[in-house]
Formats: structure tokens, sequence, C-alpha cells
């Protein structure tokens, strides 16, 4: 997959745990946001989705099948960014190929935060360096689960927009899961909600 995908991530009866058969198809550059109650299955579907999770039906990244690719190739091109992710090393930089300054700055963190212990970190500092983390692997479409959940205000304002820039730049297909109306009429292009375990289509205000 050395190139980027032109027709976007296709979900063809997709189905796991509670959720029933689902059809999807987010378009390159597009954000879609999904929610629903606590326990309904947004997480199950991304962890499907990126194939850490046992399912029915398909994932398709363009013409590319995911039961057609070994499992970790897949899931460097479909990437997930959990609620808590995982930190391997002592140090911040270790998890990074190279120095990014502006996107820290962009990203309202430390320019000093590469050089910090993973230990130091509060949530909302691995939340939005996992974000980056993840984009600096150059994937096909991305799978965001609250990615914002433990910022304030100001901080969520600020990562919004660098990402949303950064999907539209890198024309990402982008499965979005986020609980604040606000939140989500301000980023998605489309909004699914849970409900009687099925994704149910959700106007955006105007």
């Amino acid at each position: 997959m050395a190139e980027q995908s032109t027709s976007g991530l296709v979900l063809r009866g997709l189905s796991v745990g509670e959720l029933e058969a689902t059809d999807l198809q987010i378009a390159t550059g597009e954000i879609v946001c999904l929610s629903g109650p606590s326990g309904c299955g947004k997480s199950r579907l991304l962890r499907a989705i990126a194939d850490l999770e046992p399912h029915c039906g398909s994932v398709l990244l363009g013409k590319q099948a995911q039961a057609d690719l070994p499992a970790h190739q897949w899931r460097k091109a479909v990437m997930m960014v959990p609620a808590e992710s995982h930190w391997w090393f002592e140090t911040v930089g270790e998890h990074f190929h190279h120095d990014q300054q502006d996107a820290l700055r962009a990203l309202g963190i430390s320019p000093q935060a590469f050089e910090w212990p993973v230990a130091r970190l509060s949530s909302g500092e691995k939340q939005r360096l996992a974000v980056l983390r993840a984009l600096q692997y150059k994937p096909h479409a991305l799978l965001l689960d609250e990615p914002t959940a433990n910022l304030d205000e100001d901080s969520t304002m600020q990562v919004e927009q660098w990402l949303c820039n950064q999907i539209r730049e890198r024309l990402l297909p982008v499965l979005w899961v986020a609980h604040r109306e606000d939140q989500i009429q301000r980023v998605a292009d489309r909004h699914f909600h849970i409900e009687d375990r099925r994704l149910q289509p959700r106007e955006l205000k105007p």
C-alpha cells in the first residue's frame, strides 16, 4: 500500500458483538462521527475495522481488502487511536521517528516534551501525543476513539483545528467516536448514532 488510497474506507456487512451488520463508505478526507451510549459497541466497531477483534463482514481500503493483508500491515494503514493509549518506552521521544516541534506547538504541548519521561504526561498530553504518533506512520485511514475526551475547552478547539487540517491535507477517511454534540457539529461531515444495535444517521445543523 505504497500509494494513498483514493476510494476511502468501506464496511460491508460488518458486525461485531451485539451490533448488527453495517454498511458504510467513508470518502477520502471525510470525517464521519459516531456517537451512542456507553457499551453500545462504538469502540468495538473501531477495533473490528482495525482488525483487532473478531468480526463478521468485510472492510476495504480502496480496493484492498482487510482479509487479504497481514494484520500488522492493515493496522499500519488503518490506524486506530484508542481512548487510552499505550506507551512502551521510558521517554516520549523514543516513540517518535523525528522531532516535530511545529506539531507540538500546534497541539499546545511544550517543545521539550520529547525529553520528558512518559510518567510525567497528563492524560490530555497522552491523548494529543498519541494522535501525533499515529500520524507519523502516514496511515491511509484513521479511527479515533474520543481523541479529546481528557482536554479542556481551549485545548479541544486547538486539537480539532489541527487534526481536521491534517485529515483534509492527507485525504484520510476518518471514523471519529465523539460524545459532545457541539464537537460533532464542528468536525463531522456526517453523523451516525448507535441505537437499537444499528447505526442511525443523524442530521447535522446547517
